[in-house]
């Protein structure tokens, strides 16, 4: 069985049935990032003992007997303009080299209440302002598929990390293009949603009345998990979109 070749879907079956452990599926994916990211750059900060640690704690609890969420074990890359309590985010710049951040993304939280490992950050133009990941501070990103050419940006790093099977599923943020431009140079499958579907608390922005922040996957029905489990109406976010009719204006439930 070649772990890193599932889909998250299907890794997430796997754990739940036994089959396989979060650590196992977590140790995979580290494995393969050091073998070649440094061929790729999609990657500015990999989070090896984090990600390791969540992993445990998801195994131990399923072999407890409790009940976890069902993508629970199943590892993901986030782009490097959200923001994660105490991990470098650097929005590929070097002006904030070091700096970590002091609060979690909604996102991130939401990730973390789905029990997903997070492995680390991925390369991006520098704040979001470019097409090619080749604007990073810290190095370009290159196109698994033909290390001569560029995965697209900004989100290149999240494009090349699943298409490269260096993660099974990635966030990245999209302004103009920064998901979907990569995710058709890289054969990837990368979404923006309906502006307000997903928080963008804790986003560094590019542009905050376009940025969006959205799924990368390698199958569509791996999207829309994602989409599903970082999403929903979030009261820090003025823009959020509400869950319910019930907190629509009258007029609007009418219509």
């Amino acid at each position: 069985m070649e772990i890193v070749k599932k889909t998250a879907r299907e890794l997430a079956e796997l754990i739940r049935a036994g089959e396989l452990s979060s650590v196992e599926v977590t140790q995979a994916f580290l494995a393969r990032i050091e073998k070649l990211d440094t061929q790729l750059h999609a990657f500015l900060f990999v989070d090896k003992e984090g990600a390791l640690a969540a992993a445990k704690a998801v195994d131990a609890d399923l072999a407890a007997g409790k009940e976890l969420p069902p993508y629970a074990g199943v590892p993901i890359a986030i782009k490097d303009n959200i923001c994660q309590r105490g991990i470098p985010t650097t929005c590929g710049s070097a002006m904030l080299e070091g700096w970590k951040a002091p609060y979690d993304a909604t996102v991130v939280r939401n990730i973390k209440a789905a029990r997903l490992p997070i492995l680390g950050h991925t390369n991006m133009d520098e704040f979001a302002m470019g097409s090619s990941t080749e604007h990073s501070a810290f190095g370009p990103t290159r196109n698994p598929w033909d290390t001569s050419r560029i995965p697209g940006g900004s989100g290149g790093g999240s494009a090349a990390a699943v298409a490269a099977y260096l993660a099974p599923w990635a966030l990245g943020s999209d302004t103009g293009g920064s998901i979907r431009q990569p995710g058709a140079v890289t054969g990837t499958v990368g979404a923006k949603p309906t502006y307000g579907a997903i928080s963008r608390y804790g986003l560094i922005a590019m542009a905050s009345s376009l940025d969006q922040i959205g799924p990368v996957a390698r199958t569509v029905e791996d999207a829309a998990i994602l989409q599903t489990l970082v999403g929903g109406h979030d009261p820090l976010d003025s823009t959020s979109l509400p869950d319910t009719d019930a907190d629509l204006p009258a007029a609007a439930q009418k219509g």
